[in-house]
């Protein structure tokens, strides 16, 4: 497995197949439409300006298996150490390690960026995000029940969040 910098003009057509997969099947993503690669460069763009990594996992195929990011969790300045990430994997990738390796991956950028909170807000069904973050040490920071419809059903939405040690001296705005 080869950890990559995704890139708009690489892996948006990869990306978009993720995601549309995670819009249309699951409720990994409260979304109910699939997204275009107009939308990915606004996507990649919104990253790029920002500084945000796109880290993403390519077998030994080729293929992206899937890919980790994190971006503002909150619009207001004193939020500039939290950020809120997201891992999807490519269904036919699923349960193979692939998303452990790019958390971890992604842990490191942020600390390497001097974040200090990275929060991941999960749909309470999905059992194996949780699994994971609890794997990595993210603790459970709360659920807000009902949250969101999708599949003819409410959806709770749990949050958890790792703190890191980072940044060193932190200051205001």
């Amino acid at each position: 497995m080869d950890y990559v910098s995704c890139t708009n003009q690489q892996h948006a057509a990869a990306i978009l197949e993720i995601l549309n997969d995670a819009i249309v099947h699951t409720t990994a993503l409260y979304d109910y439409s699939p997204r275009t690669l107009t939308d990915m460069d606004s996507w990649f763009d919104a990253k790029t300006s920002a500084g945000f990594p796109v880290i993403g996992a390519v077998g030994r195929e080729g293929r992206l298996q899937g890919f980790a990011t994190y971006g503002i969790f909150r619009n207001w300045p004193a939020y500039k150490y939290t950020v809120e990430h997201s891992v999807y994997i490519h269904r036919g990738y699923r349960g193979r390690g692939t998303a452990l390796g790019l958390m971890q991956r992604l842990i490191a950028a942020a600390r390497q960026q001097q974040i200090h909170v990275m929060i991941g807000a999960i749909d309470v069904a999905n059992t194996a995000s949780i699994a994971l973050h609890e794997k990595l040490g993210f603790a459970w920071a709360g659920t807000i029940k009902e949250v969101a419809f999708k599949f003819g059903g409410w959806l709770d939405l749990a949050f958890y969040q790792r703190i890191l040690e980072t940044p060193r001296q932190p200051v205001d705005g």
